[in-house]
Order: C-alpha cells, then structure tokens, then sequence
C-alpha cells in the first residue's frame, strides 16, 4: 500500500501478479482480490498488464469510482512509464501512433490493424544508452491493452523480458518484463488537490544496465 484515506487506495504491483482474477480458478490470486481481504469494498479503476510492474489506484465507494473513471477515461491523469528496451534509438524521443487491435488467435496478444484497430499514441524519451539497451521514458496518450508492448516492437525495440513481444535475445536478457508504472499524477476527487505519487525502478533494471555493459 502506497496511500490510503477514505475515499481512495494507490498500490505498487508487482510484476507477474493480475490486477484482477481471471476466469481460471488457477488465475484467482490478482491484487483486487487481495485489497478487497483488507477493503472489502475497494473497487478497481484501471489495470495494469500482469507483467507489468507499478502504481494502480482503487476507490472506496461507488462515487469516488464513478469520478476516478472518468479522470482517467478524459486523459486527466499524468502517468509515466520506463522500460528498458532492446537496442538504442537513433532519435533522443519520438511517438507512435499506430492502431491497436487485439490478435484474437493469439489472445491476449495485440497488433497492429490499419483498418481495425483503434486509434492509440504513445509518446517517449530515450534517457540513457548502454551495450544494446537503452532506458526510456514514455507517456501513453491512449490506455489500450499492450500498448507499449506493442508500439516499442513496432518501431524494432521491443522491451526486455517481454514473453509476447520480444524475439529471443530481448526476451533472454531480463528475469522480468522490464516496464514499470513509475508516475502517476492526479487531481484528487474528492480533495481536489493534485496528488503524486513516484516509486524506483529497481534492482532488476540496474541489473541489466550492468549484464549489457
């Protein structure tokens, strides 16, 4: 638990865990369900990927759901990512606008569909260099499921460690998927101050900072 009051819970997930249960009875362990032992009447307002490590927000009544949904549905919500990724940018940033759509044989894959898929932008920033991976910032416009994922390997630096979209040398190079929710910046619905929150990457990513050296 990162912040509680009465209206609203932030918590730092880890990766390899769901947001919420999945349909198998052998996916029912998520961090919604394990809040909800706790905060019987926490409600989910957004998901993270399971692998995806970092800050989800929950609210505490249907009330404060109904407005937190709404900040993040009408992009009133700052939220920042970092991944480690496979190679180095020739450019310091960029974007990537390309349409999503999920890849229904291969659920819950995604991909890129011109003509089916829906609009979604992503926006990011090299921060540093080392042997083949690089570090970089990014700024989702849009939320679709993957995104990141996908729109790093559509512009051929596919992020450490990640099992859907990585080819072998980018996948083997991290014990994790290297993409972290680090920043998340709000306007509280009830308070209405601005409420930030920011946590550390982590050992893993410095780790392979130095495997890459």
């Amino acid at each position: 638990m990162v912040y509680e009051d009465s209206y609203l819970l932030v918590m730092d997930k880890p990766s390899g865990l769901l947001s919420v249960p999945g349909r198998d009875p052998a996916n029912r362990d998520s961090l919604a369900s394990r809040v909800k032992e706790r905060y019987p009447e926490a409600l989910i307002v957004h998901r993270l990927d399971m692998d995806t490590s970092g800050f989800i927000v929950m609210a505490r009544n249907a009330e404060v759901h109904k407005s937190l949904s709404a900040l993040f549905q009408t992009r009133r919500v700052d939220k920042t990512y970092y991944a480690r990724v496979w190679g180095v940018p020739k450019s310091v940033s960029g974007e990537v606008d390309l349409p999503l759509i999920c890849d229904w044989p291969n659920r819950p894959r995604q991909k890129v569909d011109f003509k089916e898929g829906k609009p979604s932008l992503t926006r990011w920033k090299k921060v540093s260099s080392s042997g083949n991976s690089s570090l970089i910032q990014v700024k989702p416009v849009t939320g679709r499921s993957h995104q990141i994922r996908v729109h790093m390997k559509a512009i051929g630096h596919p992020i450490l460690g990640d099992r859907f979209y990585a080819h072998s040398e980018a996948l083997l190079s991290a014990p994790r998927l290297l993409l972290h929710a680090s920043n998340l910046d709000f306007f509280h619905p009830i308070i209405g101050k601005l409420i930030s929150f920011k946590s550390e990457l982590g050992e893993v990513f410095e780790r392979n900072l130095k495997k890459m050296i």
